[in-house]
């Protein structure tokens, strides 16, 4: 019965009888009994299985954490030692950047090969050249040229209106008519003191006056001898005075001191005339000081000689104490130009030059060395010469640009280095030379620049090691490593800055003499025919 039960629920109290019931698709199907396997393994078994299950655990673990150190290895040998290896390199280099020596670009100095010509630049300006200012102050009341105009000696350029000294004139006028009238009185009362003398004289010869009153009458007659002369000496003192203010006076009429062009007017007509002080006057047009020395380190670059007008436009306004006009004769022109030393022995006076101007690019004109300073130049090195040109047609003009050839000239072969050779240190113009591989900053003095390449005139000599371009590398006392440039560069210019065949005042060192746009009424002359004043 029971066991009828026990069928009934699905249960099976004997284990090695018991049964399990299965799925049949989706329905469960009670009344199917599968049998349970029995565990009929011993303890000693059972203890084996664990250990060796316990083992393979174990030998799982230990080979996943082997797994992951060989993982972190490979991540370390990949990402940490090429990065490693990078910096190491990377500091070897720097230590041996550090460490190495710089190879720098030197050429050896050489003396360039004489040139027959010489090429210089400079500045016309005028034969005479004058300031006018004002001698007496007033108002101006005429003006009667402007800038441009061509006078002549002693025409009348302004009235000034002068009232005060009009009225000091007329003052000194009657003030010498009071001294003239004061010499007539004590005129008079000298001749009445001498008759009167010569009355006594004959009375005291003859007793009736005493000799003392004779003497009284005797010193008055000399005591107005004195009065007399020095009525006169006043009356000359007035004369004088009235002279000075009549020559001032002529001064209200401004006349021009010669022949010439008005290159400057700096007032109008109302303008206050002043000849106290500079009140604002113009000073521009002052007188160029030609003949002055250069100035430290300047060189025969700047195309003039001395200071000159640099104003780029005339004053016309009215200014107290400047000049009023500024005269210039220009049918000769003067051109100062600086020559290098080397040169100097060749210059003569006398010596024909040709003359290139930047407003007449396709004409020559010729010009004659008048005289030279006679001395060199300690800061420039150079010889102050002066070529006159003629310029009676006028069309040239004071201030142009010119350039100054000198032909068939033998001077001392002069050296020269590239431009980029050259820096300023210490407010000296140097350059680096190697002497057993050590650097050694050298001063120079510089003539004239080339663009490309300068003239030095001092500092050097052949067979010096110049660095060719120096950098912050090289300084005093840095070594180096020399490496001697493929070509020599600017130091074999054999014609110091001009190329040979080339016509002075073309594409030069100083620059292209020929606008783009030349006038098309010039025409080029065939060398030879001279006319008007040494034009070809």
């Amino acid at each position: 019965m029971s066991e009828t039960n026990d069928m009934k629920t699905g249960t099976n109290r004997d284990p090695e009888n018991a049964t399990v019931s299965r799925w049949h698709g989706d329905n469960l199907d009670s009344t199917v009994m599968l049998p349970l396997h029995k565990d009929t393994r011993s303890e000693e078994q059972r203890g084996h299985d664990e250990e060796e299950h316990k083992r393979k655990m174990h030998r799982f673990i230990s080979w996943a954490v082997v797994g992951v150190v060989v993982l972190f290895l490979l991540i370390f040998l990949v990402g940490y030692l090429p990065r490693n290896k990078r910096d190491e390199d990377t500091r070897k280099e720097a230590d041996a950047k550090k460490n190495s020596v710089p190879v720098v670009e030197v050429i050896l100095v050489k003396t360039a090969p004489p040139a027959n010509d010489l090429t210089v630049p400079g500045t016309t300006a005028p034969l005479t050249q004058a300031n006018i200012y004002a001698r007496s102050s007033g108002y101006l009341k005429k003006r009667y040229v402007d800038i441009g105009d061509r006078v002549h000696s002693g025409q009348l350029l302004a009235v000034i209106d002068a009232p005060d000294l009009d009225q000091q004139v007329d003052q000194a006028r009657a003030a010498l008519r009071q001294a003239q009238s004061q010499l007539a009185q004590q005129q008079s009362q000298l001749d009445l003191a001498r008759i009167t003398w010569e009355r006594w004289k004959v009375l005291v010869a003859k007793g009736v006056f005493s000799r003392q009153d004779g003497d009284q009458r005797e010193t008055d007659f000399n005591a107005q001898l004195s009065n007399v002369a020095a009525a006169q000496r006043n009356v000359q003192s007035f004369e004088a005075n009235l002279g000075r203010l009549i020559s001032l006076q002529q001064y209200e009429r401004v006349t021009a001191p010669f022949d010439g062009i008005i290159t400057a007017r700096n007032v109008d007509v109302g303008a206050f005339i002043s000849t106290q002080g500079s009140g604002g006057g113009d000073t521009s047009s002052a007188p160029a000081n030609i003949g002055s020395p250069t100035q430290s380190g300047s060189t025969n670059t700047s195309g003039t000689t001395g200071n000159v007008n640099t104003s780029a436009t005339p004053s016309t306004g009215g200014a107290q104490g400047g000049s009023l006009f500024s005269i210039a004769q220009v049918n000769r022109l003067r051109i100062l130009v600086s020559v290098p030393e080397s040169y100097s022995a060749a210059i003569q006076v006398g010596q024909k030059t040709s003359i290139h101007f930047q407003s007449f690019p396709k004409q020559s004109f010729y010009g004659e060395v008048t005289r030279t300073a006679g001395a060199i130049d300690l800061n420039s090195r150079t010889l102050l010469t002066e070529v006159q040109v003629d310029n009676k047609e006028g069309r040239l003009l004071s201030g142009m640009y010119v350039v100054v050839n000198f032909a068939d000239l033998r001077g001392v072969p002069g050296i020269t280095i590239p431009g980029d050779a050259v820096v300023v240190r210490k407010d000296k113009n140097q350059v680096a030379l190697v002497r057993d591989d050590v650097v050694h900053m050298q001063p120079i003095d510089i003539g004239r620049d080339f663009g490309p390449s300068v003239e030095v005139l001092n500092g050097l000599k052949p067979g010096d090691v110049l660095v060719t371009a120096v950098t912050d590398d090289v300084k005093e006392g840095a070594k180096v490593q020399a490496k001697f440039a493929k070509s020599a560069g600017a130091n074999g210019n054999a014609t110091a800055g001009q190329e040979q065949n080339q016509k002075p005042g073309g594409s030069t060192q100083y620059g292209d003499q020929k606008p783009e746009n030349a006038g098309s009424g010039s025409s080029s002359q065939k060398g030879g025919d001279t006319k008007n004043g040494g034009q070809q």
